[in-house]
């Protein structure tokens, strides 16, 4: 029974880069997330996850990113950088919940 290797940052620069390709498109966030679902195991990395989804990057305890401002290691594709209006806030949810 071999145990596999618990790798957050690396499924960050996976989640990371498929968020940035995708561009600012909401649609095509969602298509990616959705497609990345099978290959990705999203409940072994829930609070990564949640992280790149509200913050942009994954988090040190205390809510500081861990992305030592190195853009590919973080995206704009958040609730962090969404416009501050309510429409904008509930469609990144319904992105995070598809």
């Amino acid at each position: 029974d071999e145990k596999e290797k618990f790798e957050p940052t690396v499924f960050r620069d996976t989640i990371v880069q498929g968020l940035n390709e995708a561009g600012s498109d909401l649609e095509a966030i969602a298509k990616f997330l959705d497609a990345t679902g099978s290959r990705l195991d999203y409940r072994r990395y829930a609070d990564t996850l949640f992280d790149i989804l509200v913050a942009g990057s994954m988090l040190a305890p205390g809510g500081t990113r861990i992305d030592d401002n190195d853009k590919t290691k973080m995206t704009s594709h958040c609730v962090f950088f969404a416009d501050e209006d309510h429409d904008a806030i509930r469609n990144y949810a319904q992105v995070s919940k598809g």
